[in-house]
Order: structure tokens, then sequence, then C-alpha cells
């Protein structure tokens, strides 16, 4: 039995792993010129006081190709789950098929063991393999962009859970539904949604983010202005620590209230009056050229707020990273374990 399901698998991996090799030349090839540019750029501008240009210089280097193995990762989970796992066993209850190796002597839960593990495997393997390499060649780019928790999805282990977990998804949408394509249409929305719940709602609530207080002043206001044709206000800057994942930056009083419209207002008549605020690229700011003096009132602004206002920000650090990556592949093992259970139950009893 096993040998039959790895012959109805063959092509399939054929393909996803010929495709790998190809990946693996390219980032073989690439991958030590970006190490040697970081080593000899990068990792040397503190000597020569030129970080900021050595980095954005050195990040211009084959961003097209970071750009497609980053896609690649975070697609592939979800190809496997639509094109291996919900066909699995949903082709072969379409056509029939089942009832004959069911008389072959293989027992249903023989055969649905076997197709989970084997085709299961390989795609925790390809998924595994392919989000290795990619760390191993984004490396140089995310030492010099210090913000780890970006590529956060497309890193280490986590691509191993996603895989696991679409592939047993899609096995147990076309157990549930019978029929191969609205099975796979199922296991993408379903893919989707669950990624977007855990990302959005479940792994920021993990681990409770870590509180510091800095000093308000000209480096912690990124500029002031409208956002969307809200009140008029100070927008905050993000401080400098590398490799975070930032929560919430806010200016807040000693009680722990936030800067109102009012109290800026009173305190900084000067900013509002001006016709043309200095405000943070993007998001619907309302903007305009700034007013002659506004980095002046700008600044007298921040010194009279300093004295009972500071900057509060909420984060996770770069040492729990690791945590995060744990915590996010248990998820997604636990979810695929118990998938599978489901998969496995519903063919000894509910199908016939």
């Amino acid at each position: 039995m096993m040998r039959f399901a790895w012959l109805q698998f063959r092509n399939q991996a054929a393909v996803v792993f010929g495709g790998l090799a190809v990946v693996a030349v390219i980032l073989a090839i690439t991958g030590p010129h970006l190490v040697h540019l970081y080593d000899t750029t990068v990792a040397t501008c503190a000597a020569h006081g030129n970080c900021s240009t050595a980095t954005s210089v050195f990040l211009k280097n084959d961003h097209t190709l970071q750009i497609l193995f980053d896609a690649l990762v975070v697609v592939v989970p979800g190809i496997i789950g639509v094109f291996w796992g919900a066909p699995l066993v949903a082709r072969e209850l379409e056509s029939g098929t089942f009832r004959l190796v069911w008389t072959q002597s293989v027992t249903r839960t023989r055969w649905i063991v076997l197709k989970l593990g084997v085709v299961g495997l390989a795609s925790i393997v390809a998924a595994g393999l392919l989000g290795l390499m990619v760390t191993w060649w984004s490396s140089p780019m995310d030492r010099a962009n210090a913000s780890m928790y970006t590529a956060f999805d497309q890193r280490d282990l986590v691509p191993l859970g996603y895989a696991a977990f679409a592939f047993v998804l899609g096995v147990l949408c076309g157990v549930l539904i019978r029929r191969t394509l609205p099975a796979m249409g199922t296991t993408l929305v379903a893919f989707v949604a669950t990624r977007l719940l855990v990302n959005h709602f479940v792994l920021p609530k993990l681990i409770a983010p870590t509180q510091r207080s800095f000093a308000l002043n000209g480096v912690t206001v990124q500029g002031f202005g409208q956002m969307n044709g809200g009140p008029f206000t100070l927008f905050p800057a993000n401080p400098n620590i590398p490799n975070a994942w930032f929560y919430s930056t806010q200016f807040v009083d000693r009680a722990g209230h936030p800067l109102s419209t009012q109290v800026l207002t009173s305190a900084c008549p000067l900013l509002e009056s001006g016709p043309g605020p200095s405000a943070p690229a993007g998001g619907g700011v309302e903007s305009a050229v700034p007013a002659p003096g506004a980095g002046s009132a700008l600044h007298d602004c921040i010194a009279k707020l300093a004295a009972t206002y500071h900057e509060v920000v909420a984060f996770q650090p770069a040492s729990r990273y690791w945590s995060f990556q744990w915590c996010e592949l248990a998820i997604y093992l636990g979810v695929a374990v118990v998938l599978a259970g489901t998969c496995i139950w519903w063919v000894r009893r509910r199908l016939s």
C-alpha cells in the first residue's frame, strides 16, 4: 500500500522537488555574494560612519530575488494544501476507486493513514527545505534591516507548520465535500482565513509585550498634522530598538492619560494655526508645504509638553523571536494533528 501511495504521488513530487533543486542552485550561486557584500560594507560601516548609506545601497542588491523567494515561502504551503491535500482523497471518492482498494484486504484506517503519512511528510519536507534555504540566503538582508519580525512567517520553522496544516486541511475538505474542485476552493479560503486570524488575533496575544518609556523630544516626535481628516495631533516615532516588533507608540502623562487634542491645541497654538503641517508620509495625511518657522514652533511645543508627557512603547524584543517561532509552529502542528485525527475517524465511521 505504501508503494502504491508513492507511485500515485511520484509525478507531483518530482515536479516540486525538481523546482526546489532549481531554487537551491540559484540561492547557492547568489548567496555567497550577498554575504561578501554585507561583510565588506554593512558590517564595517560603523568604522566609516556611513551606516545609513551603506545599508541602503546593500539592500538594493538582488531585491527582485528577495521578493520572489519570500513570496514562494508564503504561497507554497497554500499550493500544497490546494493541489496535494484537497485532491488526495476527494479524487478517489469522486471516481469510486477507493472501494476497489478496500476490497484488496486494505483497511480504511491503513488506507487513509498511509496517504496522510506519505504525502504529508513530503509536504513538510518541501516547505521546510524551501523556508530554510530562503532563511539562509536572506540572513544578510535581515541583519541589515534589523527588523526580524517583518519576515517572521517566511523564515526558519513556521513554514513547516503552515505546510502540515494546509495539507491536512485540504485532505479533510476533500473527505467532507467529496468533490475535488469545491474542496480545492474551500481549502484555499480556509487556509488564508486561518493565517489571517492567527497573525492578527492569536500571535500578538501569545506573550504580553514589553513596555518602555522614553523622554518626549525631537527624536520621539515624527511630525504633526492630521491623519485622514482626524484631530490635530503629534505623530510618535518608534524608538531605535533593533529587531523589535512594535505594538503601539503613544504620548502619555504621568498618570497614563494620552495626549489629547485639547491639551495639544492649548499648549501649541502655533502648530495648528500654521498653513501646513509637518507629518509622516503616507496613510492619508492631510499635508501641505510646512509654514515658515514650523520647525521652531514644533521644537517649542515639544519643550512645553516634555515636562508632563513622555513616550510609551509596547513591543516584543528580539529575544522572544524564537519563542514566537516555536509557539506558532506548535499551534499549526497541533491543529494539523487534530484535523488528521478527524480525517481518520470520518473515513472509518462515515464514508460508505
